[in-house]
């Protein structure tokens, strides 16, 4: 964004399944939401690109799915369900809006005397509990059913970018609350809940587990296989989005083979996917990287505007 400019603005046109497709996003300085038009119509959710216009990234932060706080993987996760499938976009906003809806009702109840709310609050609180406990149930078997497709391609990626094709790795979604269902454990940290005005149980609160050679690799797993478990991550998700949509998205590779050694960022070149691949990178275009067009950005110093 130019300095001092109110807003930047992003054109392209795309082909993708058949149509072509004019996509402009302002992005405001100040910040607050990007407006994002497709061929002149203003989409109502930013989200609703990933729908028309399948793209996939890799960025030197995807190693904070693997080595970062919880939230990181559950994003990471969440994302992938909506990019193959993009329709549970609605679900997802669902369950965060059922679970912003519970905790309102759990401020409003107050920490006073937590084991002793009114009926109707009582009541409501059931209502409530009912509708997150469905959501998130759903959810979990979207979680579930998104692993299990990943995972394979996932341990194959991996081996390939290690040259270690004997190491196990696995991923996994056993939140404690799943066995009896949400409802039952809401049910159960109620009073908890209540104390502190906020829902400690559920989706939001969960894990998804890595682990490479049967060991946590958030905690064991070298730098270097943490940064290829994630990319192994990447690939085989673009793998998945490839076989459902029909043809490969749009992959963007921001300045990914900095942080690789030189022997994982030549396995990774040959791993690439076909499709139409950006790669930008602030050191020199990797050796066997064969780019159709290299295109290069200069910082520009720019001088003030004369006076009249």
């Amino acid at each position: 964004m130019r300095a001092g400019a109110d807003a930047a603005i992003i054109r392209g046109e795309f082909a993708a399944s058949g149509r072509r497709l004019l996509v402009e996003v302002s992005l405001p300085a100040a910040g607050g939401r990007a407006r994002v038009q497709v061929n002149r119509q203003p989409l109502r959710r930013t989200a609703d690109l990933q729908e028309q216009l399948p793209v996939l990234t890799f960025q030197p932060d995807d190693l904070m799915i693997v080595k970062g706080q919880p939230s990181a993987r559950r994003d990471a996760l969440d994302d992938a369900i909506v990019t193959l499938r993009p329709r549970t976009a609605e679900e997802r906003r669902h369950l965060a809006s059922c679970l912003r809806q519970r905790n309102a009702l759990l401020r409003q109840a107050g920490p006073a005397q937590p084991g002793r709310i009114d009926d109707s609050t009582g009541r409501s609180l059931d209502v409530w509990d009912d509708r997150l406990a469905a959501a998130a149930d759903a959810w979990a078997a979207y979680r579930r059913r998104t692993i299990a497709e990943l995972q394979p391609g996932m341990q194959r990626f991996f081996g390939q970018l290690t040259a270690d094709h004997t190491t196990p790795l696995a991923m996994s979604y056993e939140p404690r609350w799943l066995a009896g269902g949400l409802l039952a454990a809401l049910a159960d940290s109620r009073e908890e809940d209540l104390r502190r005005g906020v829902t400690t149980v559920g989706p939001h609160r969960d894990d998804i587990e890595w682990r490479v050679g049967g060991l946590a690799a958030r905690t064991h797993a070298s730098q270097g296989n943490q940064r290829a478990l994630a990319l192994a991550f990447r690939l085989a998700l673009h793998e998945a989005l490839t076989g459902v949509a029909g043809e490969p998205p749009l992959l963007l590779l921001d300045d990914v083979f900095s942080e690789l050694d030189p022997e994982r960022g030549e396995r990774l070149l040959e791993l690439l996917p076909a499709g139409q691949i950006l790669l930008a990178t602030a050191a020199d275009v990797p050796p066997g990287a064969r780019p159709a067009r290299v295109l290069s950005v200069a910082e520009l110093s720019l001088a003030p505007e004369p006076s009249a």
